[in-house]
């Protein structure tokens, strides 16, 4: 059985984040989409927050798997016993910065795979951080956001402070 592991902040999840997982499913048994905690960010949701996204999201899709993980990405890989690390990639800022990772990630975990899956040009301009700044502006973001979870997020919004 082949897995990979994805992960991410998903602060929150948006339909770039969705078309990954999705291509992954095409090529994987088993996806990982794994909450990882980074302390240099001020995420909007709470981890279980973006956890209970993604697992609606994914709730009749037995083959992915929603974890919060605190550390190193080689480390959920060593946990989820696989080489295979996707990353999604937007554009040419993206690419360099998870190169750069990749041959960090290298050193720590030599049979690291990581695969980069580029984005479909309907979403390159999707972020997590443009979905914020349009809650923050009160722009319209629902292009951005999986229909099935946009509910839930515009509900977890009302007792945010942004």
């Amino acid at each position: 059985m082949k897995k990979c592991v994805f992960a991410g902040t998903f602060d929150p999840p948006t339909n770039g984040h969705r078309q990954i997982v999705d291509k992954c499913l095409q090529i994987f048994d088993e996806v990982v989409v794994a909450i990882m905690i980074n302390t240099s960010k001020r995420p909007l949701l709470t981890e279980e927050e973006r956890k209970y996204l993604l697992e609606k999201l994914y709730e009749s899709e037995k083959r992915v798997r929603v974890e919060i993980f605190e550390g190193a990405a080689v480390d959920i890989l060593e946990k989820e016993n696989t080489p295979f690390y996707v990353r999604g990639v937007r554009n040419t800022v993206d690419f360099e910065y998870e190169n750069a990772d990749y041959f960090a990630n290298r050193k720590l975990k030599s049979d690291i795979v990581t695969i980069y899956i580029p984005a479909q040009q309907e979403s390159l301009q999707i972020s997590s951080t443009l979905v914020k700044n349009s809650v923050k502006f009160r722009k319209d973001y629902a292009e951005y956001m999986p229909d099935e979870i946009r509910a839930d997020f515009m509900k977890m919004l009302k007792d945010k402070k942004f």
